[in-house]
């Protein structure tokens, strides 16, 4: 059953599911006149600098977040172990070149991002509690006008959240405490489930203050780390350009004796990683910036694609450089995405660099729990009742516990699967409605 699980997951992430992401993002990429590109001035100051502005940083609705909170629980959603060891694991199965096609993956991505942002706010509405409901779900039943569709969705948002957005970080957890710090799983299941218990008990707010400074935390820590390695081997940097450059179009033989396959590894391997690192095309991240104070559905959908900028851009492009400037990735032995991550933070932090890295992974993917645990609340909510909240914030603390206590390789694909499987009504639903998605 594992390994037909597997060959399914395979299947559905192979190359057709590749270009429908990439094809829709061009497809918007041209309805919206390359926004993203040619009005960069634009976005960037209505988001990035504009969260020194107070009004983006606080509300009074007590039953929204503010806009920069939004951005920050849904970074905290989608910042994870994809940055770090999704990217180390794409550079050493596709090589450099698999850098520049997530660069293309997060380019589109952006104006994807953009129009499930915007869609999501112009379609959303209020529950019986006053609370806003946005994302995919609101729009393929608002907008497309399918309440099956809408329903299909939130129910496979639910499951993907117990698995790719729970279980699978909190292995991640698990594995990193243990192998650096020698805390047992069932601890640091313990001490994981008691956390994410604490937060998501709170609701909505709680959530929205906790991602809002744990985000630049986590952030920052890694940041700061991967430059001073990145400023160590400088004159690495227009080099390794060179190389992600070529490679990404590389027609040299790699295994198969085929001419091409170099470029079709570089392509599956970057723009599926750039797709599970900021999840633009999943309509996973609407729905909390559905719970936004903003009127405007542009503003928010800006924020969309500085969610994407920094998410793969800046993050991913960081962890790129850190491993190829290092020139750990040709001399390594493993393909091991964490282990790559290690030796390259060796090269400047020697012994310290399993524990710095261990406790960016615990942050990162802790962040990604707590991010996700609202996603499947509100789609459980949409597809099963508002009473089943309650029993899957039950279900989801268990997970978290169970998560770092078992062995997950089938867990991740079910969840690649699920999500393979939710993608499908959003990607049709932004087609639809494409026509409705405007400019600022």
């Amino acid at each position: 059953m594992a390994y037909f699980i597997s060959r399914i997951s395979e299947f559905l992430w192979g190359p057709f599911s590749l270009v429908a992401f990439l094809g829709v993002g061009i497809y918007l990429s041209f309805r919206l006149k390359f926004f993203q590109a040619f009005k960069i001035g634009v976005w960037f100051k209505s988001t990035i600098l504009s969260l020194f502005k107070k009004e983006v940083r606080k509300t009074d609705d007590k039953n929204s977040i503010s806009q920069s909170q939004a951005l920050f629980s849904s970074l905290a959603a989608c910042v994870g172990t994809g940055n770090i060891v999704g990217v180390a694991t794409a550079i050493a199965q596709g090589g450099a070149g698999a850098v520049f096609w997530m660069w293309v993956s997060a380019f589109f991505g952006m104006i994807t991002a953009y129009c499930e942002n915007f869609l999501s706010v112009k379609y959303r509405f209020k529950n019986k509690k006053g609370e806003w409901f946005g994302g995919a779900s609101a729009y393929l039943k608002n907008g497309v006008g399918s309440d099956f569709l809408a329903v299909i969705f939130s129910a496979l948002c639910t499951f993907s959240a117990f698995g790719i957005g729970n279980m699978t970080q909190a292995n991640s957890v698990s594995l990193s405490l243990g192998k650096s710090f020698s805390v047992p799983p069932a601890v640091s299941g313990i001490v994981t489930a008691f956390f994410v218990s604490v937060v998501i008990f709170g609701g909505l707010r709680r959530i929205a203050k906790f991602t809002e400074k744990i985000v630049p935390l986590m952030s920052g820590i890694f940041l700061i780390s991967s430059f001073i390695v990145i400023i160590k081997f400088s004159d690495n940097i227009l080099p390794v350009f060179r190389t992600i450059f070529k490679e990404a179009f590389s027609l040299r033989a790699v295994g198969s004796g085929t001419m091409g396959y170099g470029i079709m590894k570089a392509m599956r391997f970057g723009i599926a990683r750039g797709i599970f690192s900021n999840e633009a095309g999943l309509g996973t991240t609407g729905i909390i910036h559905a719970a936004s104070d903003v009127k405007s559905p542009s503003i928010q959908g800006m924020w969309g694609i500085a969610e994407v900028f920094i998410d793969t851009i800046l993050m991913c492009t960081v962890t790129a450089l850190t491993i190829l400037c290092t020139g750990v990735w040709n001399t390594s032995s493993t393909s091991d995405g964490v282990q790559l991550n290690i030796e390259a933070f060796a090269t400047v932090f020697g012994n310290w660099a399993p524990y710095i890295l261990s406790i960016c992974l615990v942050l990162f993917s802790f962040a990604t729990i707590i991010g996700w645990s609202y996603y499947g609340e509100i789609s459980s909510g949409f597809a099963f009742g508002e009473k089943s909240k309650l029993p899957y914030k039950i279900v989801y603390i268990i997970c978290a516990f169970l998560g770092c206590v078992m062995k997950l390789e089938t867990v991740w694909n079910i969840s690649d699967i699920f999500n393979f499987l939710m993608a499908i009504p959003n990607l049709y639903a932004l087609i639809v409605l494409s026509k409705e998605v405007k400019q600022p």
